[in-house]
């Protein structure tokens, strides 16, 4: 299956951006919108911090384990994806552009390693789907970053 991207523009650096994501826990914050019922393990950031979540995608729910398998600060976070009982295998990565302007640009791209035959056969509605929730995921990342930066700073 093609993968799906979807990015954002941010006025925090680079740093804070990496920062606020390392933490696992911040994920909760901007995709709780169809990941619910968080379950953490491993340590709280960096490679081999852990959740297990349900996702509500489709009209369907399954549980998904997300680890941290790639960290690269203040550029690239890569997480694993496991679910539908291992059929499913996917990597989530989070790249960390600084722009000219100021500020970072932030991409995330869900790759498909190995998917149900479900999946492949639905392939362009689950992209369309996928693609929809994630958009959301990005202007909700932007919003939990400006609030934890301004609470930071103070």
């Amino acid at each position: 299956m093609k993968s799906v991207t979807v990015s954002i523009d941010v006025p925090q650096t680079p740093e804070q951006v990496y920062d606020f994501l390392d933490v696992m826990a911040h994920h909760e914050r901007f995709t709780n919108h169809y990941l619910t019922d968080w379950r953490y393990s491993g340590p709280g950031h960096g490679i081999g911090s852990r959740a297990t979540v349900t996702a509500a995608l489709g009209g369907t729910k399954t549980d998904v384990t997300i680890e941290v398998v790639e960290a690269d600060a203040p550029r690239r976070i890569v997480e694993r994806n496991v679910s539908a009982a291992g059929r499913r295998l996917a990597h989530g990565t989070y790249a960390i552009e600084p722009l000219r302007t100021g500020g970072s640009h932030i991409s995330f791209t869900y790759t498909w390693v190995r998917a149900p035959l479900a999946d492949r056969l639905l392939a362009p509605v689950v992209r369309v789907t996928m693609r929809r929730a994630n958009r959301t995921v990005m202007r909700r990342l932007a919003t939990e970053l400006a609030r934890h930066v301004s609470t930071a700073d103070s």
